[in-house]
């Protein structure tokens, strides 16, 4: 069983399928999706029935599906609409409005319903998996057991669940303690190119000699898996992450697609 995790495909169906191709997963394998499945690329609908096909996952609420069930709970609110709108949503709002009633109602419920957060355990390691970050001033549990996971995720705001950036990739240490053995937080949501004026301290650069952009660690704990695929080709690539033993699988973006 090895476990893998993807974030911010964004509407790329063609290269996620791709490096699924690739990966070739089996069904005792797991994967998590942290979000921003949807918006600014050409197929925000196939990338969801992608994601949902996929073995074991356990999927997460990003801000860009935050956006859209805000808009769909409230119609009449143009803000909500517009906000939508500026985000790239007109892209998901079509393809929904294509499907029969009954699946488009159905893929809007299993979105509504999606939670903010969740954990894995590979080997001796803890990760907690969120789409944005955390706020890191909030308390630290005495033990990163499961009550204490729960107890650290709900002093969080979630809002910062699926928003937050500055404060969490630049603050100056993470969650691992001084003994390394607390657990690595890994998010999408910023693009790691972003992270050259606001991260305390990175692994590398976010852009890698092919022009492509890449995983980034932040400090030894917090790890950046956006590879920037909203960019579109050129610069964007879908990443899959295999925690097992951190093995980077990268697709990038081609034109059209």
């Amino acid at each position: 069983m090895s476990t893998y995790v993807f974030s911010d495909v964004h509407g790329h169906r063609a290269p996620l399928e791709r490096v699924l191709d690739r990966i070739s997963p089996s069904e005792d394998d797991r994967f998590f999706c942290l979000g921003d499945m949807i918006d600014r690329g050409p197929d925000p609908v196939g990338v969801l029935r992608t994601v949902r096909s996929l073995p074991n996952v356990r999927v997460l609420m990003g801000n860009h599906e935050d956006l859209m069930i805000s808009c769909l709970e409230n119609p009449a609110d143009g803000l909500a609409a517009v906000n939508w709108g500026l985000n790239g949503g007109a892209a998901t709002s079509t393809g929904l409005a294509e499907l029969p009633e009954d699946e488009a109602a159905e893929l809007e419920s299993w979105i509504r319903g999606l939670p903010r957060w969740t954990r894995a355990r590979v080997g001796e390691r803890l990760y907690l998996l969120v789409h944005a970050g955390v706020r890191l001033t909030a308390p630290v549990p005495a033990s990163w057991d499961e009550a204490g996971v729960a107890a650290f995720f709900s002093m969080q705001d979630p809002e910062d669940l699926a928003w937050i950036r500055e404060d969490f990739w630049g603050a100056p240490r993470g969650l691992s303690g001084e003994d390394g053995s607390g657990p690595v937080v890994i998010a999408g949501h910023t693009p790691t190119p972003y992270l050259s004026g606001m991260a305390f301290e990175m692994d590398r650069e976010p852009v890698g000699e092919d022009g492509h952009a890449r995983m980034v660690r932040v400090g030894r704990d917090r790890w950046d898996i956006d590879a920037c695929a909203a960019a579109g080709a050129g610069l964007g690539q879908v990443l899959v992450l295999r925690l097992d033993d951190e093995r980077e699988f990268y697709e990038p973006l081609q034109e059209g697609e």
